[in-house]
């Protein structure tokens, strides 16, 4: 990841669009903001979420609120908690996340 050219600013996130992206079951909800390569979203998971696919992209995640499950292709799990995080490169391990009761993450990719 390269961060140049990005001028100094403050983002509320309250103010940025809300996306639906639907799941095998529940929603994703993305707040979305575009930094030349850079994505960066404040994402919420409704409850009982399970995404539809199997993700190859590179993520550095927060988790500020609820509980998100993430299983790795190779059948790994790991549970991220408020003011934990995972990082994973780009075509490295191809994951998948879920939660019971609820997420709100903040992703940078």
């Amino acid at each position: 990841m390269d961060m140049t050219g990005i001028a100094f600013a403050t983002t509320d996130w309250s103010a940025v669009e809300k996306t639906e992206h639907r799941g095998e079951r529940g929603s994703a909800f993305w707040r979305t903001r575009q930094f030349g390569s850079i994505r960066v979203r404040m994402v919420e998971y409704s409850p009982d979420y399970l995404a539809d696919h199997w993700c190859s992209k590179g993520h550095i995640l927060l988790c500020l609120e609820g509980e998100l499950h993430t299983e790795l292709r190779d059948g790994r799990r790991f549970v991220l908690k408020p003011g934990m995080s995972y990082q994973v490169a780009d075509n490295a391990e191809a994951h998948r996340s879920f939660t019971a009761t609820g997420a709100k993450l903040f992703i940078v990719d």
